[in-house]
């Protein structure tokens, strides 16, 4: 049996592939060791995953937002061989997963936007290029909790228009002490940050809210997608939650600037299961 996670920073997408073929599927939250315990992850693959798991598993590829560090790779293979001390396990940032379900074994540039973002240069086989991940708090343009960040600042502000903001203090009635609490000393506050997504894209057709969108886009292109060379003659491919459900004006940000967006997925697990098939030999 083979066992294939994505892991981002609201979710954890899991995938069992049976010598026969068969696929069987989980969800967990999601799992970054720059910012929670590995008992986190540990707890989630003892609850949710052992009961699921019938046959020995054989090999593990844990694809994950935060592991491009050694250390923290070799955390999570601690944590994984503590449950399976035979299998094969190989550890990939999220950035892999992207390009392996995006591109194929085409050059291209593959990005993720969800909760956080990234982007990497992937010439057909390798990853070649990535412009620095700075994290939610100093980066991450496009991403869900850059967007709710810069929402909610206007909200506590009182920058944003008057109705939109009665109706986000309708849906979120909470005090400005008790946001800077879930943001400052409570767990995930990148995914509560992200949460606040939901009510922008019901409001889309709120000038303020558009415009913040396609802002936040078109940062992620200047401050990442342009930063790699002939950035213009390469496709670019996007997989994550923000980037499918606000496609359209991620392609008008892109179109605007002279870039070519081709693959967005909602999440690259149907592509890694796919590329990973071969592994059941």
């Amino acid at each position: 049996m083979i066992l294939i996670a994505d892991s981002g920073g609201s979710k954890t997408d899991w995938r069992l592939l049976e010598a026969d073929g068969t696929i069987d599927q989980a969800g967990t939250p999601g799992f970054n060791p720059y910012y929670q315990p590995i008992e986190d992850l540990k707890k989630n693959v003892h609850e949710v995953l052992l009961p699921r798991i019938k046959h020995p598993v054989t090999k593990i590829f844990f694809y994950g937002a935060g592991v491009s560090s050694m250390k923290n790779q070799l955390t999570i293979k601690s944590a994984f061989l503590e449950f399976f001390p035979e299998a094969h396990i190989e550890i990939g940032w999220d950035l892999l997963a992207a390009a392996r379900a995006l591109c194929g074994h085409e050059p291209g540039i593959a990005c993720i936007m969800g909760t956080g973002s990234n982007s990497c240069l992937y010439d057909g086989q390798n990853i070649v290029g990535n412009v620095a991940n700075l994290g939610w708090i100093l980066a991450d343009e496009g991403s869900g909790a850059n967007i709710g960040r810069k929402f909610l600042v206007d909200y506590l502000r009182e920058i944003m228009p008057e109705g939109l903001r009665k109706q986000f203090h309708e849906r979120f009635p909470l005090t400005r002490e008790e946001f800077l609490e879930k943001v400052y000393q409570q767990e995930r506050p990148s995914a509560f940050l992200a949460s606040f997504t939901k009510f922008i894209f019901q409001h889309l057709k709120e000038p303020y809210c558009y415009e913040l969108v396609y802002n936040s886009f078109s940062e992620f292109y200047e401050n990442n997608v342009m930063k790699y060379e002939n950035y213009k003659n390469l496709k670019v491919h996007f997989t994550g939650s923000i980037s499918f459900y606000f496609s359209d004006i991620l392609r008008q940000v892109a179109n605007d600037k002279g870039i070519t967006v081709k693959n967005i997925l909602e999440g690259p697990i149907a592509g890694l299961t796919l590329f990973h098939k071969k592994d059941l030999n």
